[in-house]
């Protein structure tokens, strides 16, 4: 199961916040899992939007999830094969994104059924699947999705758990750290070093293609890291993804 990884701090302050962090990610799995359960699901998962300007420079993100070792591979899968026409999707309608998996597995159909959600033509997965939209402006935009080798649904049910995503995602977002104040804020160059280190570049490289001496990359990479309240560089990375300074 995904879950955010906690800023540094120390003695009993960063144990009551972890497990403060942990007592709220319970609560939201399983309100999931209650979600789930109502249409015989087998899995679900929480995509957000990071990065911002058109599709192709955003980034879809699993933050939350019960595919337990099979995460990565899950993940990648549907981000490959639905990835594009979701972030498409998110900027023009909120109606759920339904698909049928290949091998015959279905959703079952009322006769009122497509005017409540726009149906994907890829048949690649194995499994059937839909995802509602939820857009929350600057607080976070994504998709909760269910997935299950058929899915009984009817547009009664669709429409109790799309507000029912909604209110998962405002609540996952609102647990998330705090966002930074203005005074706090990334710079350019902070955000510039960050992208890089996040996209596996090493300080001696981000020096040479930012043009600037290796002692001044890893300033910034310790500022931003201090802004972002994290103990070590690939937390700092984690975090500037959440919050949406990088992709």
């Amino acid at each position: 199961m995904v879950i955010y990884i906690p800023g540094g701090r120390s003695g009993d302050d960063s144990r009551n916040g972890r497990q403060t962090r942990a007592s709220r990610t319970a609560t939201l799995v399983a309100r999931l899992q209650v979600m789930q359960k109502d249409i015989e699901a087998r899995n679900f998962a929480v995509f957000r939007m990071n990065g911002n300007g058109l599709p192709a420079s955003r980034k879809l993100t699993c933050v939350l999830d019960n595919w337990g070792t099979a995460a990565e591979e899950m993940t990648h899968d549907v981000v490959s094969t639905y990835g594009d026409e979701m972030k498409q999707h998110l900027d023009i309608s909120l109606l759920p994104l339904l698909w049928n998996g290949a091998d015959n597995r279905q959703t079952a159909e009322t006769i009122d059924f497509d005017r409540f959600v726009l149906r994907m033509k890829s048949r690649t997965l194995p499994y059937a699947g839909i995802a509602f939209p939820v857009r929350l402006g600057a607080q976070g935009n994504g998709y909760v999705a269910f997935m299950a080798p058929s899915l009984d649904l009817t547009s009664e049910v669709i429409l109790d758990l799309h507000g029912r995503s909604c209110h998962v995602m405002t609540d996952l977002f609102a647990s998330d750290e705090r966002r930074l104040q203005p005074a706090e804020a990334l710079s350019e160059r902070e955000i510039g070093c960050l992208q890089m280190a996040g996209d596996g570049y090493i300080s001696e490289e981000i020096a040479e293609k930012m043009g600037l001496s290796v002692h001044t990359v890893n300033a910034y990479l310790g500022a931003a890291t201090a802004k972002l309240d994290s103990v070590n560089r690939i937390q700092a990375i984690a975090k500037a993804i959440r919050l949406g300074y990088i992709s």
